[in-house]
């Protein structure tokens, strides 16, 4: 392998499967050569890994295209490369719009990166743009891990079959796609060996892993073959639809010492009307059924949700009646968006289209009461002890900065804390944490 004298910088935007995809991508680089610059103005290339899940994220993907056009104007860089959900939805918005960018790559071409950038460098190549059949994007291949070392996602599955009704992501990746499981445990086996503790299990939906493949929902029986290996400690379950959390899921979260007590729930609503209206299960009673029986059969599990508010045709009425149920149900975790238009989406052509100005500001609602909800839960912690995993210090506040298992990475806050002065902590290590005040929405506490 020779060095190549372009240096690349990766840009990922959106969600944690965008992410490996990167990560993918940024192996297959360095093994033709490459090396990286860890920001956009010190590099050659720029690859924009772009997310287009909702209106926010292809306003955050344009923006950082105009910076990086700027900066290929004033001679900083030379090359931009797009990738991601984005370009493949608006392949041709880009190659009219845009002819500053010099290749657009869909998700089936990822493993032909290396090429694709040799051509590109290639005198008068023009612009180049390359897309396959997105079922053939391939999940498998070397990473370069871009989190902290001590944890790493593992997707095992790409697509969507749900087809809500607001969602175009079945558009952009195709149909549901399962990795065998002797692949993810090889992967999983890799990423222990070389330091990685937490793992954290991501796809479009988790809980249909297996569905495709093996013809039965086969997540539990995954994990089990994941608790195998010794060198992991914590493995945490995202994406998980409600009506497919089965007893068996439920049974292997509970007896498995390395699946942390921990589950995020997408649920969007609690109204069976508005529900059914996103192409979704369940009603208020089967959901709130559901966390009860969570609660019960794995004690002191954390529960993180999403909410969507303003779809189409919602209600005061509705909204209020989704704001008692989030009271009620008391979730660790809440996140909240409001609704989005996607062209192309069967919601984006609804009726009864709700006022912008009302989503956002029953976003803001929900997500203030999420806050004190949140305030109350940690001012009840107070005293209570719990093992944390350190991940920086933050010298302007002088203290140390990490997360407990009900902490997902990047996504629900850090807990901070302070160690005696003759202890330096390193990042990755696991240590003892007393909690003895709440400070801002933050858990403050001592290494014992």
């Amino acid at each position: 392998m020779s060095e190549n004298k372009l240096k690349v910088a990766v840009v990922s935007l959106g969600c944690a499967k965008n992410q490996v995809d990167a990560e993918q991508m940024m192996a297959r680089l360095a093994d033709a050569g490459y090396a990286f610059a860890e920001e956009p103005g010190l590099s050659d290339i720029v690859l924009l890994n772009t997310c287009g899940f909702i209106t926010a994220a292809k306003e955050e993907a344009i923006e950082w295209l105009n910076e990086l056009i700027t900066l290929k104007n004033e001679g900083t860089i030379k090359y931009i490369v797009v990738t991601g959900c984005l370009s493949e939805r608006y392949r041709e918005e880009f190659l009219r719009e845009y002819p500053e960018v010099d290749a657009i790559v869909g998700i089936a071409e990822y493993e032909k990166i290396a090429e694709i950038l040799g051509e590109m460098t290639k005198e008068h190549a023009g612009q180049l743009c390359y897309f396959g059949k997105k079922e053939q994007h391939s999940m498998e291949g070397k990473r370069i891990i871009s989190t902290l070392p001590h944890y790493a996602y593992l997707r095992i599955a790409d697509g969507c079959d749900n087809c809500c009704t607001y969602c175009a992501i079945p558009q952009i990746r195709g149909r549901y796609r399962s990795r065998p499981i002797e692949n993810i445990v090889e992967e999983a086996r890799k990423l222990a060996e070389d330091g990685v503790k937490e793992l954290v299990v991501i796809a479009q939906d988790t809980t249909r892993y297996g569905m495709d493949l093996y013809g039965e929902l086969s997540l539990a029986k995954l994990l089990n073959e994941l608790c195998k290996i010794d060198k992991l400690k914590w493995i945490r379950i995202l994406y998980a639809y409600p009506e497919r959390i089965t007893d068996e899921l439920i049974d292997t979260m509970a007896k498995q010492d390395k699946i942390v007590k921990y589950l995020d729930i997408p649920l969007q609503h609690c109204d069976g009307g508005l529900l059914k209206k996103m192409n979704r299960h369940g009603d208020e009673n089967s959901l709130k059924a559901l966390v009860a029986k969570l609660r019960e059969r794995i004690p002191g599990i954390t529960l993180r949700t999403t909410f969507i508010t303003g779809f189409p045709g919602e209600t005061e009425e509705q909204f209020n009646a989704l704001g008692e149920f989030a009271q009620e149900m008391r979730f660790e975790r809440m996140g909240c968006f409001a609704y989005s238009e996607e062209e192309g989406t069967i919601a984006a052509a609804m009726p009864n289209q709700v006022d912008e100005e009302v989503r956002e500001h029953r976003k803001e609602i929900l997500e203030e009461q999420q806050d004190t909800r949140v305030a109350e839960m940690y001012e009840a912690m107070i005293g209570d002890e719990a093992e944390v995993v350190v991940e920086g210090f933050d010298r302007y506040a002088e203290l140390y900065f990490g997360r407990s298992a009900m902490f997902a990475p990047e996504i629900d806050g850090m807990i901070y804390f302070t160690a005696s002065k003759d202890r330096k902590l390193f990042i990755g290590e696991f240590v003892q944490v007393r909690f003895n005040e709440v400070l801002d929405n933050n858990l403050i506490g001592e290494v014992l």
